[in-house]
């Protein structure tokens, strides 16, 4: 299948300590990037890389078009000039990095380790290749299914690095629903926003699937989350559990997350 990049797109590997192989990523700079050598940008990072952005590397040749979509949303105005970060998937051991807890089947678990990677390893190779603006405010995570868990719960880890969390379909339901528990004891609200969301024809039982993620949004909203300013909550329907509905969805996340006032620095 042929690439279908658009826009400045830079591919790395990058050496982990922590599981000790390489670990693809795929960069997006916004479109002015090369033309005003001061400015400094927010960073989006996102699991499941290799599906973003090319058909060529997407799982069935279904990717989410989302250089498209970041090249017209900034274009016009309507989302601050950021960079997005794809990073790829480990493949047959997927799971077990985006779980932060094994199922009753002792599969899965290994998200902690995964994180350690992202933060320690991955984060900083970013900030020292590229013009960043640091800190939580200007770092977010994102992902969905499973790629939508690991980014809640690494969130929920790292509020102090992650202070904004793209949370698409998540699934909710891995090792009976524990992520709800985690939510609940939280001490405090964190001081971070939240974009999240559910298709209404998700998988084998969709109103099942749509009652776990409205009991997420419940959980965060008895923490304090406010929706329309701090979160947000968005129910597609007929949305299917699949890269062209999240694909979709992010012409609204992206704009949540990055408004235009907010520029580069």
């Amino acid at each position: 299948m042929e690439h279908t990049l658009t826009g400045k797109i830079r591919l790395h590997q990058i050496r982990s300590c922590f599981l000790n192989t390489d670990r693809e990523i795929i960069v997006y700079l916004p479109p002015r990037y090369d033309d005003e050598a001061d400015a400094r940008y927010s960073v989006c990072y996102l699991q499941d890389g290799q599906n973003l952005f090319d058909a060529a590397t997407a799982f069935a040749g279904n990717e989410w078009g989302l250089d498209e979509t970041a090249e017209d949303l900034i274009r016009n105005g309507q989302m601050a000039p950021v960079i997005l970060v794809g990073i790829y998937n480990a493949g047959t051991k997927r799971i077990n990095e985006y779980t932060h807890i094994r199922d009753s089947h002792r599969k899965g678990g290994q998200a902690r380790v995964y994180g350690h990677v992202l933060v320690r390893e991955i984060l900083p190779f970013i900030d020292s290749e590229y013009r960043t603006l640091t800190g939580a405010p200007h770092t977010a995570l994102g992902g969905s299914s499973l790629g939508g868990l690991v980014t809640l719960y690494l969130g929920m880890e790292y509020p102090d690095v992650f202070g904004k969390l793209i949370v698409m379909s998540p699934s909710i339901w891995w090792a009976r629903q524990n992520i709800l528990s985690r939510v609940s004891r939280l001490r405090a609200k964190t001081g971070q926003t939240i974009w999240l969301d559910v298709g209404t024809a998700e998988g084998s039982d969709p109103e099942r699937t749509c009652r776990d993620v409205e009991a997420l949004r419940d959980a965060l909203l008895v923490k304090g989350w406010e929706l329309g300013r701090d979160l947000a909550f968005c129910e597609d329907q007929g949305g299917e559990h699949n890269e062209h509905a999240w694909g979709r969805r992010m012409r609204d996340a992206l704009p949540f997350m990055f408004p235009a006032n907010e520029g580069g620095g």
